[in-house]
């Protein structure tokens, strides 16, 4: 067992008995374990289960089923040892073990451990209360707390308990909520909000809607930082009731069209506000899994999801989900002691937004540019460009293009294969939404230049995109 694992199970067995017997603080119990069996490794620990060097007394723990004999050693008020034969409890397991602690504590001389709240008062008393000789105990203890920052373990004060951000801009509380929430806070949910809105645009919208949606907080297009539902409540925003139970969930504004895009400042807010919300409710690491089924059973460590995990949706689009690898690398930089704006590590590379035709289509390039905003502008100003990032996602289609669509001529067409997959997007880079499996007639309301076909067609019916190489224009 290693030393973490040592500590997991310790602390839930504390933290499971320590309130029956009126203690309130658990980080001082389980940095006494850590000390007094180190670790779990100790003689008494290994062959006794006795992790916090309980001497056997008759009676005075009902767990204990025998009586270990060892040679032990007390420390005298001048700092000198005394070594003897030793009779100690012994118990059946760690969890009886931990019992045992409670009830070799639950008598008159240890009364004034109940409710204290201090991890140093907790230890101060229990020292001053003959618990151990060690002239050093209290200090001893107190630096395994602060190495393995155990106060984690213990109950949030009133006022500190599921705060809201400090970050906030802009506050309308919706009803759409479910009060309290059931479940600690422990995994973030990010979602798109289709519109390039202001934090007071969304939260005033989930305040007056008639549909029943909601989420805890809203990133505007401009940086702005919106609360719709108190952290302490539940957000009606993944199509999972669970999940929201112990998600905090963002609605970010985004393009309208795919893939989705969000602003640079909704980006570096977004950033800020998710470790803000990680620090004040104990997440120490974003883990971000590309693995469905890590994210919706939390395996692996997994604590990110998003709401297609739940319900046929795209959200929240491409643009944000292929960024949820970097989205937990940044908050983790901020938890390790760096910076949204100052990255903890330098970075080598940078982004290179491209405006071609299509990915593929290199030839057709107009230039490569840092700034998204350059960017976009240049596909605007050219019909039938969009923009892509790196990996070759799109990330901006450029508004010229979009007049052309508009303008665009609907046609129908015969599908002539057997099974025609519907896409995404124009492309067989982007994913499929099912297919087409009766040759029937279909009308197309776009064409668009794409990997995999000379040609791609739009379907009314707003399913997705079709190979025209596959069709017969009727």
């Amino acid at each position: 067992m290693s030393k973490e694992e040592f500590i997991k199970q310790i602390a839930a067995y504390v933290k499971q008995y320590a309130p029956s017997y009126g203690i309130k603080v658990y980080s001082p119990i389980i940095a006494q374990a850590i000390l007094e069996s180190a670790y779990g490794t100790s003689e008494l620990a290994v062959n006794a289960h006795n992790y916090f060097g309980l001497k056997y007394r008759e009676g005075r723990c009902k767990t204990c089923i025998g009586i270990y004999n060892k040679v032990g050693s007390e420390q005298n008020p001048d700092g000198s040892y005394v070594s003897s034969a030793m009779q100690w409890c012994k118990f059946a397991d760690m969890e009886n073990g931990v019992i045992g602690y409670f009830d070799f504590t639950n008598i008159s001389n240890y009364s004034n451990l109940k409710g204290v709240t201090d991890p140093q008062k907790y230890l101060e008393k229990i020292k001053a209360a003959g618990y151990a000789t060690s002239l050093s105990y209290v200090d001893n203890v107190m630096a395994v707390i602060k190495n393995w920052d155990l106060t984690q373990y213990d109950e949030k004060k009133e006022e500190e308990n599921m705060s809201n951000s400090s970050l906030v801009t802009y506050t309308r509380i919706t009803n759409n909520k479910t009060s309290p929430r059931n479940h600690a806070i422990d995994t973030i949910t990010i979602h798109c909000i289709v519109g390039q809105w202001t934090a007071k645009q969304g939260c005033d919208y989930f305040a007056t809607t008639d549909r029943e949606c909601s989420a805890n907080y809203v990133v505007g297009k401009d940086g702005s930082i919106g609360l719709s539902v108190d952290e302490k409540d539940r957000s009606w925003c993944s199509s999972n009731r669970a999940n929201d139970m112990r998600a905090i969930t963002i609605e970010v504004a985004s393009d309208t069209t795919h893939p989705y895009a969000v602003t640079d400042q909704a980006y570096e807010a977004l950033i800020k506000l998710v470790a803000d919300i990680c620090k004040r409710n104990g997440i120490k690491k974003l883990v971000w899994s590309t693995n469905k089924s890590d994210r919706v059973n939390h395996k692996n460590g997994c604590n990110m999801t998003v709401h297609r995990d739940f319900a046929n949706k795209n959200c929240p689009g491409d643009y944000l989900y292929n960024r949820h690898g970097e989205i937990a690398e940044k908050v983790n930089a901020i938890l390790n002691g760096g910076t949204a704006t100052t990255p903890a590590t330098p970075t080598t590379t940078k982004e290179l937004y491209r405006v071609r035709k299509t990915w593929a289509d290199a030839k057709s390039q107009k230039g490569a540019y840092s700034i998204l905003a350059n960017a976009k502008a240049m596909a605007d100003k050219n019909p039938g460009y969009s923009v892509f990032d790196s990996k070759g996602n799109v990330v901006y289609t450029g508004k010229s293009t979009t007049t052309a669509t508009q303008k665009f001529t609907p046609y129908l067409v015969k599908v002539t294969a057997s099974v025609l997959n519907i896409r995404k997007g124009a492309g067989t880079n982007y994913g499929t939404n099912g297919a087409i499996r009766d040759k029937g007639v279909y009308t197309i309301v776009a064409e668009s230049t794409g990997k995999g076909a000379s040609k791609w067609g739009k379907l009314r019916s707003g399913a997705g995109w079709i190979s025209l190489d596959y069709t017969k224009r009727v």
